[in-house]
């Protein structure tokens, strides 16, 4: 996949280009059927299979707090690439380019500079200086600029009151601790990433569990708790229990997200590791004593050993 981070780095149109837009936050089932559509019908053309995104999101780049995001940028990118994509403009968002009215967006932009002979859109798209652009403007220009609009069906979540898929409804979800759920909508597990850290060195010295403490690089965060997961490191992936909130037992309350990897002996530390978050165990709370904790860190493995399982990992 070709990456591109500004729009000057064309130097020509793309052949025949298929284009879909949005923030695409989570690369869920819903995005990754609008890119499946683009793909399929660039085939149809022999044309060029182009996602266009932003970063950093529009609403912050306009100074209004946004969601927390579910994919940052890395991921959003990697994840996009597997969809098999040909190009991917990953393009700034800032008010210079949030002022190019609809009119000029559609042939300036996407005729023009990137060649588009098809969009495909999802109902409620718009675009746009203030968002006017919407598909019925796109229909009118579809004979003079000579492109094609598709209009993408969106995929549908009976569980909620939308009736589909959105990063809205998953930050919902891995947000209340529903992680395992959370799947359903993305097609893997949600995942956290973050740098190992020093952490308060207690895991193995008093209760006999190492654990990786990440420093956070992702902004949203699971409901506090403890999760069985798995972990990606430089050194392999393995199972593991994480434990995300404040460590009640030793009263200190930092957030911390500490993490067991089991079977595990090396030395990580400063590299960034991957946690994917399978299923929420319990919620943390406050023991009367170390010894207590311990105890139930290894009900809390065994529980863990089980869902992963039955989940096929090996």
């Amino acid at each position: 996949m070709e990456l591109i981070e500004n729009i000057n780095q064309i130097d020509s149109p793309f052949k025949n280009a298929v284009i879909t837009i949005g923030n695409f936050d989570g690369v869920h089932k819903g995005h990754q059927s609008l890119f499946q559509h683009v793909i399929e019908k660039a085939k149809q053309i022999n044309g060029t299979s182009v996602v266009m995104t932003f970063d950093p999101h529009p609403l912050k780049a306009l100074g209004i707090s946004g969601p927390a995001l579910i994919t940052r940028r890395d991921q959003k990118i990697e994840l996009i690439e597997d969809c098999g994509i040909d190009v991917l403009l990953c393009l700034r968002f800032d008010k210079a380019f949030a002022s190019i009215s609809a009119h000029d967006f559609i042939e300036k932009v996407l005729v023009n500079r990137i060649g588009m002979k098809a969009i495909v859109i999802g109902a409620d798209y718009s675009f746009g200086k203030d968002r006017l652009g919407n598909i019925n403007l796109l229909k009118t220009q579809e004979d003079r600029l000579r492109f094609k609009t598709i209009v993408a069906d969106w995929i549908n979540d009976t569980d909620s009151e939308t009736k589909r898929i959105s990063s809205t409804r998953i930050r919902e979800i891995v947000m209340a601790g529903k992680v395992d759920q959370a799947m359903k909508y993305l097609g893997r597990h949600y995942q956290i990433r973050g740098k190992v850290i020093k952490g308060r060195e207690r895991g193995g010295s008093q209760l006999g569990f190492p654990t990786a403490n990440i420093k956070l690089y992702d902004e949203l965060c699971p409901k506090l708790g403890v999760y069985a997961v798995t972990v990606e490191t430089t050194k392999g992936d393995f199972w593991g229990v994480a434990n995300i909130g404040f460590s009640p037992t030793f009263g200190d309350q930092m957030f911390t997200i500490e993490v067991h990897i089991l079977e595990f002996n090396h030395d990580i530390y400063d590299t960034r590791i991957r946690v994917n978050m399978v299923k929420r165990l319990r919620d943390e709370k406050k023991f009367a004593n170390i010894q207590d904790l311990s105890e139930q860190i290894k009900n809390d493995i065994e529980l863990a050993k089980d869902i992963l399982e039955k989940n096929g990992y090996s």
